[in-house]
C-alpha cells in the first residue's frame, strides 16, 4: 500500500538544460548578490529566527529516497508562513523609496522599526490582492513599519485568513470574483487613491516590487544553504502558484550553483496548473475557471512574468497533483511518520512532499525523474496552520 495516495500528471521542460548558464536577464531578476541586502535587512526584524531545516529519515527509508529534507516554515514569525518575509520586506523598499524621494534622506531599517519616520510613514498607504498569506505579510509589514494597508481578498478566501489580515490593522475588502479578478480591481483601485501595489506577481508595466517580494524569499533559502552544510539536494520539489516562490528557489540555488544545481520540479493542483500549461505551450498561458483547490495559496490561473523568466528554462518539471493527496499528507506530517518529528503543514505547504513520495513508489516517474535510493529531496513545507479551521477538518 503506498505511503500516499493521489495522481500525478507530468509534463517534461523540453527548453531546461542544467548546463545552461544563469542569464544576465535571469540576474535581473534574482540574484544571489541582490539577496545579500535582503538578508541583511531582514535578520534585524525583531522577532527574527531561522526556521529549521528538518530531516524526515524514516519517511526517506519508507520512500527508497536517500533523504528528505523539510523547510519548516510554520515558525516563521507570527505568520506561520514564509511568505512573511517577502510581502514585508517590500513594503519596507517601498517606504525607504518613497520618503527619499520626499525627503532626500533613506531612513534605515532600525529608523523605521524605532518609529522615527512614523508620521511620515502613516501617510503612505500600501495594497494588494491575496489569497491569505501574502496579503498577512503586508498588513504585517505596514503594522510593524507604520504606513496604511488596504487588501483585496476574492470570494473563496476563508473569513480566518481575512480576520488575520484585519488583526494588523489592515482594511480588508472582498470582491466576487477570484484571485485574478482580485488583483485587477486592486491594481485599478491604487491607481485611482494612489496607493503603493505591493504585489507578490509581475505583469506588464508591473516588475519592479516583485523583485523586492522575491529577495525577501532568499532569506529562508541562505538558511537552507546553511543548515544543508555542504550538500546539495539532486532534487528540489517546489509548489507552483504564480511562480514566484518557485523562481526564486530555482534562480538562488541556480545562481549559487551553477550546474551542480538540483533538478528542479514545479507541483500544481489539476485546476490551477498554469505554470504546466505555460511550459507545454512554450510561453504564458491563463488558465480561466473558477481554480477550486484545497491548495489555497496556489489557486493561480496566470504566471507572473518574472517568474517565468527564470522558470521557462530553468524547471526541469511540471507536475499537478491531485486533491486527495493534501489530507493524507497533512495527517501524516501532523502524528510523525514513525520516528520522523510531527509537523503542522497547512494545505498548501505539503504538495512538493506529496509529489516526491508519490513519484517515488511509481517505477516510470522514479524513471523519469531519476530519482532512487541516493537521491537527495529538499522539499519547502511554506506554512503552518494559517487557517486554524480549515486545518483542524482536514487533520482532526
Amino acid at each position: 500500500m503506498p505511503l500516499i495516495s493521489g495522481n500525478l500528471s507530468h509534463f517534461a521542460n523540453p527548453k531546461s538544460d542544467p548546463s545552461t548558464r544563469y542569464s544576465d536577464q535571469q540576474k535581473d531578476v534574482l540574484s544571489v548578490s541582490a539577496a545579500e541586502s535582503a538578508i541583511t535587512d531582514i535578520t534585524q526584524w525583531p522577532g527574527y529566527e531561522e526556521t529549521p531545516l528538518l530531516s524526515l529519515s524514516d519517511l526517506a527509508h519508507a520512500s527508497c529516497l536517500g533523504k528528505i529534507w523539510y523547510k519548516d516554515e510554520s515558525k516563521r514569525f507570527s505568520l506561520k508562513s514564509f511568505k512573511a518575509l517577502g510581502g514585508a520586506f517590500a513594503v519596507a523598499r517601498q517606504l525607504q523609496s518613497i520618503l527619499s524621494q520626499r525627503h532626500g534622506v533613506t531612513p534605515t531599517i532600525s529608523e523605521l522599526l524605532s518609529g522615527d519616520w512614523k508620521s511620515q510613514a502613516s501617510e503612505i498607504v500600501v495594497t494588494c490582492a491575496t489569497d491569505g498569506n501574502h496579503g498577512r505579510s503586508v498588513a504585517w509589514g505596514a503594522q510593524m513599519f507604520g504606513c496604511g494597508c488596504v487588501i483585496y481578498i476574492h470570494r473563496d478566501v476563508s473569513e480566518g485568513r481575512k480576520e488575520a489580515m484585519e488583526s494588523f490593522g489592515a482594511d480588508v475588502v472582498r470582491i466576487t470574483g477570484n484571485y485574478d479578478d482580485s488583483i485587477k480591481i486592486a491594481d485599478a483601485e491604487a491607481k485611482k487613491n494612489g496607493r503603493v501595489i505591493v504585489s507578490d506577481t509581475s505583469y506588464e508595466g508591473y516588475m519592479e516590487i516583485p523583485k523586492d517580494v522575491a529577495l525577501g524569499y532568499t532569506v529562508m533559502l541562505s538558511e537552507i544553504v546553511s543548515q544543508m552544510d555542504g550538500e546539495i539536494p539532486t532534487h528540489v520539489f517546489v509548489q507552483g502558484g504564480v511562480g514566484g516562490l518557485a523562481s526564486a528557489v530555482c534562480g538562488y540555488f541556480w545562481d549559487l550553483w551553477g550546474d551542480k544545481r538540483p533538478r528542479f520540479i514545479i507541483v500544481e493542483p489539476e485546476q490551477a496548473n498554469c505554470l504546466q500549461l505555460s511550459a507545454q505551450a512554450g510561453e504564458p498561458v491563463v488558465v480561466d475557471g473558477e481554480l477550486e483547490t484545497l491548495m489555497a495559496g496556489l489557486a493561480c490561473g496566470e504566471v507572473s512574468e518574472l517568474a517565468w523568466r527564470i522558470l521557462s528554462n530553468g524547471a526541469d518539471d511540471f507536475m499537478t497533483l491531485s486533491e486527495d493527496a493534501i489530507p493524507a499528507t497533512m495527517k501524516m506530517l501532523a502524528k510523525g511518520f514513525e520516528g520522523d518529528p510531527a509537523i503542522e503543514a497547512g494545505e498548501s505547504a505539503v504538495p512538493g512532499l506529496a509529489a516526491a513520495v508519490i513519484a517515488r513508489s511509481d517505477p516510470f516517474l522514479s524513471d523519469v525523474l531519476s530519482l532512487n535510493e541516493n537521491s537527495l529531496v529538499l522539499v519547502l513545507g511554506t506554512e503552518g496552520a494559517t487557517d486554524p479551521d480549515l486545518y483542524e477538518q482536514l487533520v482532526g
